[in-house]
């Protein structure tokens, strides 16, 4: 059985097919829009039940990630002194990285889970942004940086899943998925 993944991540999907599972992308689209005072870790996961629609029958997987730190969320940057600007407020800072994902079952029923990994960055000296910016890297990544990419080297330390500061947290979501009869094998 394959699994729908509600998602156009190219992160997401190499992680589940790291782990060997068959996938049709079909990404979902929503309006991704923040409840004014909406705890970012809450958010994470109603985005991502929202985005868990589509076809009865098949095993639907939706998440959603959210860099947040002092219960501020961070998007993706609008552009690249966005960028520049969070990436200096992380700086020689922890934060957390927060994915909700939805699982819609064969029978249309919906589960989901969050998981939150706590990230800090080494001091980043100015210089430093500038040039990680320049690569555009982290335009269109949450909180301006893919700890998969060359923002590895801005991390300094991780506490919890590496693979949920990809944008999906691979124990648990293949725990859940299991549930519903989707099996690893890589």
């Amino acid at each position: 059985m394959s699994l729908i993944l509600a998602s156009g991540s190219p992160r997401r999907r190499q992680l589940l097919e790291w782990a060997g599972i068959a996938l049709v992308v079909q990404p979902a689209h929503v309006d991704e829009h923040w409840v004014p005072g909406e705890d970012p870790a809450a958010a994470a996961e109603r985005l991502a039940r929202s985005k868990a629609l589509g076809p009865d029958g098949r095993v639907l997987l939706a998440a959603d990630t959210v860099v947040h730190f002092d219960d501020r969320p961070f998007g993706k940057p609008t552009d690249a002194d966005n960028a520049a600007a969070m990436l200096a407020e992380l700086s020689g800072r922890w934060h957390h990285v927060t994915t909700g994902v939805a699982i819609r079952s064969t029978s249309g029923a919906l589960s989901s889970l969050r998981v939150t990994t706590d990230v800090r960055f080494r001091a980043l000296p100015p210089a430093e942004i500038r040039r990680y910016v320049q690569t555009g890297e982290p335009l269109d990544k949450a909180g301006a940086y893919g700890i998969q990419g060359l923002g590895g080297a801005l991390v300094a330390e991780v506490r919890g899943s590496w693979t949920n500061v990809m944008g999906l947290p691979l124990e648990a979501t293949l725990g859940a998925l299991q549930a519903h009869g989707i099996e690893a094998s890589p």
